[in-house]
């Protein structure tokens, strides 16, 4: 059963023999040893008793401890992995959409900087084009007048 329990009926052994013999040897009345031996059967029931309800109480206790301890820790690593796969999707999708609110932003400024850049570039060519126009057609004109 455990260590303390063959301890006890091995020592318990020992002392009922060396108890037995001293006394069948030593020629005691039969009174006396049917009164020995009710009070040995109802102190072994008592002792056997104690000892299975101590044992009962220590083995439920270190199995509640370590329920509890081996609960606690697998609810914990249960509880780390379930908080980290949170904690990574919801650092992924703010991470994204973070980055994709970034690239938008950046992409929009530089189309709109380009944009904005080939707009002024062609419409100073086109203004240039039409006032190189005007002040040909102008000069001409003028030219041909004198």
């Amino acid at each position: 059963m455990n260590e303390w329990m063959d301890g006890w009926m091995d020592g318990w052994m020992d002392g009922w023999m060396d108890g037995w013999m001293d006394g069948w040897m030593d020629g005691w009345m039969d009174g006396w040893m049917d009164g020995w031996m009710d009070g040995w059967m109802d102190g072994w029931m008592d002792g056997w008793m104690d000892g299975w309800m101590d044992g009962w109480m220590d083995g439920w206790m270190d199995g509640w401890m370590d329920g509890w301890m081996d609960g606690w820790m697998d609810g914990w690593m249960d509880g780390w992995m379930d908080g980290w796969m949170d904690g990574w999707m919801d650092g992924w999708m703010d991470g994204w959409m973070d980055g994709w609110m970034d690239g938008w932003m950046d992409g929009w400024m530089d189309g709109w900087m380009d944009g904005w850049m080939d707009g002024w570039m062609e419409r100073w060519m086109d203004g240039w084009m039409d006032g190189w126009m005007d002040g040909w057609m102008d000069g001409w004109i003028d030219g041909w007048m004198e």
